[in-house]
């Protein structure tokens, strides 16, 4: 199987506190001090949207006709549509 099989092989229980700090510090690296802040402050806020949009998307499912107003009829007979036109 050699090297590459047992890499890709890892189960998520093998991550531990220095593999979090490297990626930490190659974050930091690469994006500076100063725009982490915003970055978490955006990825927050997806998630939060994503979140909120899950919720709806259940709410939807389990009550289809609750949520969701009946359609209106909006056309016009032909007469009061060429009328209008003149």
């Amino acid at each position: 199987m050699g090297i590459y099989a047992s890499v890709t092989m890892l189960p998520l229980g093998m991550i531990s506190w220095y593999h979090i700090v490297i990626v930490l510090v190659i974050v930091l690296l690469l994006f500076g001090g100063k725009k982490l802040p915003e970055l978490a402050r955006g990825l927050g806020r997806g998630m939060r949207i994503f979140r909120d949009e899950m919720h709806g998307l259940k709410k939807d499912i389990e009550e289809p006709n609750a949520t969701k107003p009946a359609p209106q009829d909006e056309t016009k007979p032909i007469d009061s549509v060429t009328e209008e036109k003149k």
